[in-house]
């Protein structure tokens, strides 16, 4: 089970990310815990894969928003920055950015 303790450890900004959940700890790891579940980061590769920049940025855009509204700083950082590029249509290769968000979820997921 995720503690607070260990995601401070992984660079969360948990009393953050606590007081966007109203002051409620159990519900703020409720919401760490879905966003372990959630299977976008695999659709994002999959969509950069397939050169998809619309699909991408949609889906990099909404775990954009799920990290930093939990802040989860190590993913949100790769993330924005996909985000960002894929907003101007830059072709360019993600593939750094995708593996560091990888990286930092697999981090996390490990806690």
């Amino acid at each position: 089970m995720i503690t607070v303790d260990a995601l401070r450890n992984f660079g969360a900004n948990v009393d953050e990310g606590i007081a966007r959940c109203m002051g409620k700890e159990d519900f703020y790891l409720m919401l760490v815990g879905r966003a372990l579940d959630d299977k976008k980061l695999t659709v994002l590769e999959k969509q950069l894969g397939e050169k998809d920049i619309d699909g991408a940025f949609e889906t990099a855009h909404a775990l954009k928003g799920m990290y930093a509204n939990l802040s989860l700083d190590p993913l949100t950082k790769p993330v924005s920055e996909m985000t960002e590029l894929l907003r101007s249509r830059t072709d360019t290769d993600y593939t750094q950015l995708l593996e560091e968000a990888k990286a930092q979820f697999e981090k996390l997921s490990a806690l």
